[in-house]
């Protein structure tokens, strides 16, 4: 007898909405030997609330004038550039685990934003980045009226 309740609960869209997620961990996953520090640069965390989000990004040593930040309906994409260290004549690395260079990251967000609205502050190497909800997309209170 063929169970059919798979059918029944599998949507192929939500499969498809999860496929950027499922890329940047296969690729965040990889050896060490194969991408630089800057390609898993920065790390993030997002906060949500009623009515916006807020994503922080650790980007220490990098200038505010070289972060780039783009927003698109529920994507959001934080790319920059971490210069490379100066040496001296005399001087070499012992051991070097801070990624230089360009680095790009591109979040789903769990709702569209309005992209006028986004503000964006460096601190201390912390880009906070606050992603408000359009008002079309917020709940509204609808009045019932009664029949006459």
């Amino acid at each position: 007898m063929l169970n059919t309740s798979f059918r029944k609960h599998w949507d192929p869209w939500q499969e498809l909405n999860r496929l950027p997620v499922d890329m940047n961990r296969i690729f965040s996953g990889l050896s060490d030997a194969v991408r630089t520090g800057a390609q898993a640069f920065p790390a993030m965390n997002v906060l949500s609330g009623e009515d916006r989000l807020v994503v922080t990004a650790e980007v220490a040593g990098v200038n505010a004038d070289d972060i780039d930040i783009t927003v698109e309906g529920d994507m959001l994409t934080i790319k920059g550039n971490r210069p490379v260290d100066t040496l001296g004549e005399d001087e070499k690395y012992h051991r070097r685990e801070r990624g230089t260079g360009e680095f790009s990251r591109t979040l789903r967000l769990p709702f569209e934003v309005d992209a006028a609205q986004t503000e964006a502050e460096y601190t201390q190497g912390v880009l906070t980045v606050v992603l408000h909800k359009p008002e079309a997309s917020k709940p509204k209170k609808i009045t019932v009226k009664r029949a006459s």
